[in-house]
């Protein structure tokens, strides 16, 4: 599923933590946030911390990956990006 904006994001993680039967309070504790936390991700607020976001995605047994537009295909076949790689190439332009 292309992320596209926060609501993507938002609608993703809400609809992963339900698939697994997790309450907003069960999930909140398995990434050290508040219940309050989830909930303004999960309505799409914009001032979620990343660092916090990641903790929910890993909570859920999700994977955060980036590819680039037109290479969706790659990244579903296991074709991981090398971030390192790609961070390198940003930074000589």
């Amino acid at each position: 599923m292309p992320i596209d904006s926060i609501h993507d994001l938002a609608s993703a993680l809400r609809g992963r933590r339900i698939a697994l039967g997790l309450s907003q309070a069960e999930v909140a504790e398995r990434a050290a946030v508040s219940r309050e936390w989830i909930n303004a991700l999960e309505a799409g607020k914009a001032t979620v911390e990343l660092i916090l976001v990641l903790r929910l995605v890993e909570a859920l047994n999700l994977k955060l990956s980036l590819s680039e537009p037109g290479q969706d295909e790659a990244a579903e076949d296991g074709d991981d990006i090398d971030l390192d790689a790609l961070l390198d190439d940003y930074r000589a332009q």
